[in-house]
């Protein structure tokens, strides 16, 4: 493969703004199509960031025909996934997708199965795993100065109004937004998810048509504890959109608020009703390299270039799309679920 990369880009949306500004940044790559099923939302796209080399259509399989990329972009809706993704697989495309991985486990799986047999890269859009501050908290975990992680909380209360495909969507929360939620709690814990208790609703205030909160409980490897409570219909004191944080360990606690505020506290004596303790500062590293979309496009290129796999790869992050419906299938039944990859 040549070192330069001709690139499709599928599902001309407002994410697209996004992933657009992060190949900005790329070099040596030229983006070389844009595919929507509404052709005026692609020729709006290739004004806007000046993309005048690239062909615009609304047939996927038709434009990897006509400029044989080797990469394409997926930014479709989640039930589109599977079709465009499979179709830029068996053109022979490396594939960088919008989350969630696949609208189903089954479609996942087949997805997971094709990049393999096809011998090309499936990786999805986990942008929040490049944040500085994430490996901060994963760093400082792994320094073990609170000792053993053994119990993980994450919330997550915001109250956004999208409009659109969201607002009718079924299993909103869980499906659109909590991947990333549960995606970060596998980065901070190192562990991986086991089984899951859920309870799913929508509450009466909601502009939502289904399940805009969700309450879950994650039995993860290690004998993690990850607890998860969300709301995309909380309107005041919201969190941030990487959620609010907290880890105890074995002999301390460490709170991340999401943003840049980080708090940590060690067990510093063995008497006393409630045992005294001290500060312990969590060290941010000076940012490096890219952020955000940026970090997660980056990553991908130089791996493709390099015929090596990054970090959010199809393999990786299916685990991530368990807990997603291990999660529902919990809500709707009202049981424990076993999660299996």
């Amino acid at each position: 493969m040549s070192d330069h990369l001709r690139i499709v880009l599928v599902g001309c949306g407002g994410i697209t703004g996004a992933w657009f500004d992060a190949l900005k940044t790329v070099p040596n790559v030229s983006l070389v199509g844009l595919v929507d099923l509404q052709k005026e939302a692609a020729e709006r796209r290739k004004a806007e960031y000046q993309w005048n080399e690239a062909q615009v259509g609304t047939d996927v399989s038709a434009m990897l025909k006509a400029v044989k990329p080797d990469v394409v972009f997926d930014c479709t809706v989640p039930a589109a996934r599977a079709s465009v993704v499979q179709a830029a697989l068996e053109h022979g495309c490396h594939v960088l997708s919008e989350k969630p991985m696949a609208a189903s486990m089954a479609e996942a799986r087949q997805l997971m199965e094709t990049a393999k047999k096809a011998g090309r890269v499936f990786a999805i859009m986990q942008n929040r795993r490049y944040d500085v501050r994430i490996r901060a908290l994963r760093s400082f975990l792994d320094s073990r100065e609170i000792g053993d992680l053994t119990t993980l909380n994450g919330d997550f209360y915001l109250g956004p109004h999208f409009g659109g495909f969201r607002e009718q969507m079924k299993h909103v929360l869980l499906l659109d937004m909590a991947i990333h939620s549960f995606d970060q709690a596998r980065l901070i814990s190192g562990a991986d998810p086991v089984s899951v208790y859920c309870r799913e609703w929508n509450p009466r205030d909601s502009w939502y048509a289904h399940g805009s909160s969700a309450i879950a409980i994650f039995e993860m490897s290690n004998g993690i504890v990850y607890t998860y409570r969300g709301s995309w219909c909380a309107e005041g004191l919201n969190t941030s959109w990487e959620c609010d944080w907290r880890g105890a360990g074995t002999r301390g606690t460490v709170l991340w608020d999401g943003g840049d505020v980080f708090r940590a506290q060690r067990r510093d004596g063995d008497q006393g009703f409630i045992r005294p303790m001290r500060d312990v500062p969590v060290a941010i590293p000076e940012a490096s390299g890219k952020k955000g979309h940026a970090g997660c496009v980056h990553e991908f290129i130089e791996c493709v270039r390099a015929g090596q796999l990054p970090e959010t790869v199809c393999s990786d992050n299916i685990k991530s799309l368990a807990m997603v419906f291990g999660a529902i299938e919990s809500g709707q039944t009202g049981q424990t679920v076993s999660i299996e990859i």
